[in-house]
Order: C-alpha cells, then structure tokens, then sequence
C-alpha cells in the first residue's frame, strides 16, 4: 500500500474498504503497515463522515465483537447518462457503481445540447423521486463524439450539431454541487465491461456498432484515451473495399470511413436503396433477425470490413479481450463471422493466440457501470475526498 509519496492517506484506507465486505482495524493496520493511532485516525474521519460504517455487530457472536466496518455504498448517489445517437439512457447508481434504478427514452442527439441536456436533467429528477440533491455525489455523462476529457466538452463532433465546445460540466454545475464527468461512450463502456465481466484482463478493445462505429480501450488497466483524447476512433479509418468504385460520403465529411460501410446509418441507406422500408437501425436489426437476406448480407460485409479495422488494432494494440456492443451486435452471428473471418487472417499469431472476440454481456449498461465507476475514481480521489471529508465537521 505504501506509495513514493508516503505513508498511505485516508483515500488508500477507503479504497481497501471499497474493494474488500468488511474490515477490522487489524486488518487495516496489516494492510497498510500504519500504526495502530494513525489507522485509528483515519477510520475516525472515514466513521465521521459516514463513508465507512459499523459492519455485522448485530450477528450472533461467541464473544465479544471484533469491531469490523464496511464501505456505506448508500452514503451518497451517482447521476449517470449514456447518450446515444437516437436515445439515451438515464440510472442512479450507489456508490459502488451498481444501478438503483434507470429511465430510457428516444432523444436526438442531433437536436443539440440544450434539449438533450434538459431532457437527461429531467430523467435525473425522476430517478432521485424526491431525494435531496445533496446526496448527488458525481454527475457522469458519456455522448456519442470526440470528448476532451480535462475540459468535459465535446470537440468537433460528427454528428453532435451544435455541441463543439458547450460546457457540459458547467451546465450541470447550475443543478448539482458535485463533480461532474463527460467521456466518449465507447470508453465508458470499456471500463464498465473490463471491471464488471474482464476483471482480469488489463488489455481490452471495446466496440460500438450501433448508429455509428465507436472504440474504446482499456491499457494497463486504465481507459486509454490518448494526447487529446482522440484515442480509439475506429470508426472513421479510411479504407477501400474492392468491389466499391465510389467510396460513400461518411457523415464526419470525408469519404470511404469504416462507419460510412458498417455503422448504422449506412445499413439504412444501403437497405433503403435495395428498396426496402427502413428508416431507423431498429428497422434494421427487425429485417436481420426477420431473416431478411439482403440484410443478413450487408451485416456480413459489415462484420468483415469491421473486421478489417479491429485486425490494424490488434496488431497494433495487442487487447487480449475485443468486446463488441451496441444495437447491431444484438442480431446474429453474422457480423462475428465475419470480423472474426478477417481478424485471425489479417492480424499477427501472436496477437491472436489468447484473443478472445465476444458479445458485450453488460450491454446496453455498460456505458452506465463504466460512467459509475469514472465517478468513484474521481470522488474518491485524495484531493476531492479530503473536500468530502471537510464538510462533515
């Protein structure tokens, strides 16, 4: 536990309660190798500022109580939303990340921030059915775009008119005295999908296929999200199919994106264009579970160009784990046919030897986990749980 920058903090003391049911004061002085006062110390603060509660004294015992405590995951409540291209859904997490309880609706994102923001705001209203707004200890909120992650604001955004450069922190900052977070949706969901179901695995490649195409990478353990936060934007690689003369018009204004062949969007344009009646991606995941063969095949070409992208990925990144989410991949095993096709042909053997390609099992929740769990990193951070811990005396 100790660290280069001393002796372990008050934050390093809850973190072992976070991670463990309970704990008795000689476990923490064991874990830590803190003196018995200092350990004392530090679970007086954590007991004063009701973070850390008395555990199991009311169980039947032989003698006397060993004095075990437990992290109180009630003690306050997370605000989080996954904002997708059409909808958006909207949960109250305890602090330990796990959904209390959640809303879904249908939003464009499209429509700008205002609106969204203002609907996601009202969602949030609902889930706290009249709690105080006091008990809101982070706000998190993920989109669809290229996010900043210092600043909270969304940079240049393909399909998020009006958004470049709005102060979503800010926003939100009017409404609730707590931290508030804006990430990329595809790193949320990495996060939530590595900590939930890959616990194990430090190196993993998150997939959105819904609307659009987005990534998301865990390295080390951590979200990875580069420089500027550009990081894992699969989506709109530039390639060339064989069979395609024209390269189609992707939506970030540049031509022949991943996106622009497999995202979506581009599904409902090349269906609506085989003459079938789609106006939506649900449209079209109805048409490919219905077992629609124009479908089934334009969902195959996708899965290989797809497939194409994720192999660069691999040999560049070497993720032990690629989980796929998102609306498309919830049809069949057409598109994992043909990503898969493509990925053990194209990438290296030693890439390849342990790579596991799977479903998303915490999809369509996993940008909301993800989102919790930002939060948690943040609020319980020394800087911001020694401010916590301020307002308690």
């Amino acid at each position: 536990m100790t660290s280069l920058s001393g002796p372990p903090g008050v934050s390093d003391v809850l973190a072992l309660f976070r991670t463990t049911k309970s704990l008795t004061r000689a476990d923490v002085m064991r874990l830590t190798g803190l003196s018995r006062s200092t350990v004392n110390q530090r679970l007086d603060a954590l007991l004063n500022a009701r973070m850390v509660v008395p555990y199991g004294e009311d169980a039947p015992t032989r003698g006397r109580p060993a004095g075990q405590f437990a992290f109180n995951s009630g003690r306050g409540v997370l605000l989080v939303a996954d904002v997708g291209a059409t909808g958006l859904r909207a949960a109250l997490c305890d602090l330990t990340g796990t959904v209390c309880a959640e809303r879904e609706v249908t939003v464009d994102v499209a429509t700008g921030p205002e609106p969204v923001l203002a609907t996601i705001n009202g969602l949030f209203g609902q889930l706290l059915d009249g709690r105080p707004r006091a008990d809101v200890l982070g706000v998190g909120i993920d989109v669809p775009g290229p996010v900043d992650f210092a600043s909270g604001r969304v940079v240049s955004p393909p399909i998020m008119n009006g958004w470049d450069r709005f102060d979503i922190p800010g926003w939100f900052a009017e409404h609730y005295d707590a931290p508030v977070l804006v990430d990329k949706d595809a790193n949320a969901m990495a996060l939530g999908e590595q900590r939930s179901r890959h616990p194990d695995v430090s190196h993993l490649l998150m997939v959105k296929v819904g609307t659009g195409v987005g990534s998301g990478l865990i390295a080390g353990g951590r979200v990875h999200r580069g420089a500027d936060g550009a990081a894992g934007d699969i989506g709109h690689i530039q390639l060339t199919v064989p069979e395609v003369e024209d390269e189609p018009l992707c939506r970030c204004g540049n031509t022949g994106c991943v996106e622009a062949y497999a995202g979506g969007w581009a599904l409902v344009r090349d269906l609506t264009a085989a003459g079938k009646d789609v106006r939506t991606v649900n449209d079209v995941v109805a048409l490919i579970r219905g077992g629609d063969l124009t479908a089934a095949r334009l969902l195959r070409r996708a899965g290989r160009i797809l497939g194409g992208a994720i192999a660069d990925a691999v040999n560049l990144f070497n993720p032990r784990v690629i989980s796929i989410g998102g609306q498309l991949a919830h049809t069949d095993e057409q598109l994992f046919a043909g990503i898969r096709e493509v990925v053990y042909r194209r990438s290296l053997p030693l890439a390849t030897r342990n790579l596991l390609i799977v479903r998303s099992e915490l999809d369509p929740r996993a940008g909301l986990v993800g989102l919790s769990l930002l939060l948690a990193e943040e609020i319980f951070s020394p800087a911001r749980l020694d401010r916590l811990l301020a307002t308690e005396v």
